[in-house]
């Protein structure tokens, strides 16, 4: 079974950062995704998907993201649900990011400068291969390497 989500899109708001008791950092934030086609008044419309990234990934987000910051998401959909105070069942529907790329070069969009990104491994490279590099070449180009 496969459950995969990948999404590019825009910070809607500040990325919130909390802590489970047990000291775990949480981070959320919604993304505003274009859709690939106009609606039926001609405009593009948006959906808005809210992502969750856990641990030191989370706070890399909290830390360098901000609404208008353009941001590459990968991970998995998930929906769960819980017994509101009325007495109703609440459904909620996120994208537990395994991985989050920050895509705004500086000065783009949001307040914190700087292009960074926040793999689950750090010596991995986001979404496969490295940054420039052609088959067999053994000198990945790296965010510093980056005009922006």
């Amino acid at each position: 079974m496969l459950n995969r989500i990948v999404l590019i899109g825009r910070l809607t708001r500040d990325p919130e950062l909390r802590f489970t008791q047990s000291g775990k950092a949480v981070c959320s934030f919604t993304l505003a995704v274009d859709r690939p086609f106009p609606g039926q008044d001609g405009n593009r419309e948006a959906d808005f998907i809210s992502i969750v990234v856990w641990n030191k990934q989370g706070e890399n987000c909290a830390q360098y993201l901000a609404k208008g910051r353009m941001a590459a998401v990968d991970g998995r959909l998930q929906i769960r649900n819980y017994d509101g105070n009325d007495g109703q069942r609440h459904y909620v529907t996120e994208v537990i990011a395994d991985r989050v790329v920050f895509l705004s070069p500086k000065g783009e969009g949001g307040s914190t400068g700087g292009y960074a990104a926040a793999p689950a491994q750090p010596s991995a490279p986001a979404f496969g291969g490295s940054f420039g590099a052609a088959p067999g070449d053994d000198m990945p180009m790296t965010s510093d390497d980056l005009p922006f």
